[in-house]
C-alpha cells in the first residue's frame, strides 16, 4: 500500500536536510513528494559542508517555516553558508518563517566574537516581522544589549525567546529585558541568565495588560554576584499572578557558592532544576524537597557521592512525586533507585546508577 503524496511530504517535513536528500533518491514517489513545499515545513540545515544544500533544493528554502540551523563556526566560509540559508529562508520567503534555533559547532577561533553571524541575523531578520519563537541557546558568544533590541524590534510578533545561552558571561542587562518586554508584548516563553532579571522585570510581567508567561527558564552564573539577588516576596507574588507560570532552572558551575541559597527560593514555581555546581548539594536538596514538592518535574544534580545524599534523595523521592525525570550523576545506593521508582508515578526516565559507568552514562527509561 502506498501513501499519498500529501501524506508522505508531511512525514518527510520532519527529517533533517540531509535525510531528506537520502529519501529524495529512493523512488519517484518519494522525490515528487519533496518537491511539494509542505515537505519543508520543519527543516534542520547543517552547514559544515561546501554542499550543505544540494542545488535541486536551494529554491524550497523559502518554503520552510520552522528553521533549526547549525553552523560549523570555526571555518568562516560555513558561517557565509549559515548566512546565505537565512537569506533564503527570511527574504525569499517574504517573512513567512515561523520559529528559527540557531546553534553552533566546534570551538570558535580565538578571538572570535561571532559578529558576523549575529549581524548578519539582525540582516535578514529584516524580512522576518512574522517570527514567532526564536532560540539562541546553541550560540557560544556574548549576546549584546544592542543585539537583543534589535532582535525584539524587528519581530514585535515573537512567543517565544531563548537568549540563555552558553556564554561566558551575561552581556544583557535588566533595562533591554524591559525593552524586549515592550516590543514583544506576546511573548509567553522567554530564557534569560538570570543576571538579566530584576524586580522590576518581574513586575513588568505581571501587569494585567501583558500576555501571560508561562515559561521562565534561567541560566544562574558568575555575573549572578554582581546585581542584586531577587527576593522571596516578588516570586511570591508573580506566582500568585500568574498561576499556570512554571520556572526552570540551570545553575552552572560558575555560580559562587554563596549565591545559590539567594536563587533557590522558595516561591519560585520550579519545574525544571539542574544543579550542575559539582557542590555538595545536601542543603539544596532539602530546600527542594520542601519547597518545590508541588512542581518539580525534572531534577538533574552533579554532586558528590556520600550516605548523606543517598538519605537525602530518598526523602525528596518522597515528597516530589510529579518528578518525572531524575539524573544524578554520582553514584547512589539501591534504595534510592527503589524510592524513585516506587514513589514517583509518572517517573519515565533516570539517571541513577550504584557503580561508575564510562561517560557518558546510559539513561534508563521506563515507559
Amino acid at each position: 500500500m502506498e501513501l499519498p503524496e500529501e501524506i508522505l511530504a508531511h512525514i518527510f517535513s520532519f527529517l533533517p536536510l540531509k535525510d531528506k536528500c537520502n529519501a529524495f533518491l529512493v523512488c519517484k514517489s518519494w522525490s515528487n513528494s519533496l518537491t511539494s513545499s509542505s515537505a519543508w515545513t520543519h527543516t534542520e540545515i547543517r552547514c559544515e559542508s561546501g554542499d550543505c544544500v544540494p542545488q535541486r533544493f536551494s529554491d524550497l528554502l523559502p518554503c520552510i517555516r520552522h528553521l533549526t540551523l547549525i553552523v560549523s563556526v570555526a571555518d568562516r566560509a560555513h558561517r557565509e553558508t549559515g548566512l546565505w540559508v537565512l537569506q533564503q529562508v527570511l527574504a525569499r520567503g517574504e517573512g513567512r518563517l515561523r520559529a528559527l534555533c540557531v546553534s553552533c559547532l566546534e570551538n570558535p577561533p580565538l578571538f572570535y566574537a561571532g559578529q558576523d553571524l549575529l549581524q548578519g541575523l539582525v540582516d535578514v531578520l529584516t524580512n522576518g516581522s512574522s517570527l514567532m519563537a526564536l532560540d539562541l541557546r546553541g550560540v557560544p558568544f556574548t549576546l549584546s544589549d544592542n543585539f537583543v533590541k534589535s532582535v525584539a524590534a524587528l519581530c514585535p510578533t515573537l512567543r517565544s525567546l531563548f537568549i540563555n545561552n552558553r556564554s561566558l558571561v551575561c552581556g544583557v542587562v535588566s533595562e533591554t529585558i524591559r525593552d524586549v518586554l515592550k516590543r514583544c508584548p506576546v511573548l509567553n516563553t522567554i530564557g534569560l541568565f538570570q543576571a538579566s532579571v530584576s524586580h522590576d522585570v518581574l513586575r513588568d510581567l505581571m501587569k494585567p495588560q501583558r500576555t501571560k508567561l508561562k515559561l521562565l527558564e534561567l541560566r544562574c552564573e558568575r555575573s549572578l554576584k554582581y546585581v542584586p539577588q531577587l527576593c522571596d516576596q516578588i516570586w511570591a507574588d508573580l506566582r500568585c499572578r500568574l498561576p499556570g507560570l512554571r520556572v526552570d532552572l540551570e545553575l552552572d558551575h560558575t555560580l559562587p557558592e554563596l549565591q545559590v541559597p539567594g536563587v533557590l527560593q522558595p516561591s519560585i514555581p520550579v519545574r525544571q532544576l539542574r544543579l550542575h555546581t559539582w557542590t555538595f548539594l545536601l542543603d539544596e536538596i532539602r530546600v527542594v524537597t520542601q519547597s518545590y514538592a508541588g512542581t518539580l518535574e525534572v531534577l538533574e544534580l552533579q554532586t558528590t557521592a556520600s550516605p548523606e545524599l543517598n538519605a537525602a534523595l530518598v526523602a525528596l523521592a518522597t515528597q516530589c512525586t510529579k518528578l518525572r525525570e531524575v539524573h544524578c550523576y554520582c553514584v547512589v545506593s539501591q534504595n534510592v533507585i527503589e524510592a524513585f521508582c516506587s514513589l514517583c508515578p509518572d517517573l519515565h526516565r533516570y539517571t541513577l546508577k550504584t557503580r561508575k559507568e564510562p561517560h557518558p552514562w546510559t539513561c534508563t527509561t521506563l515507559r
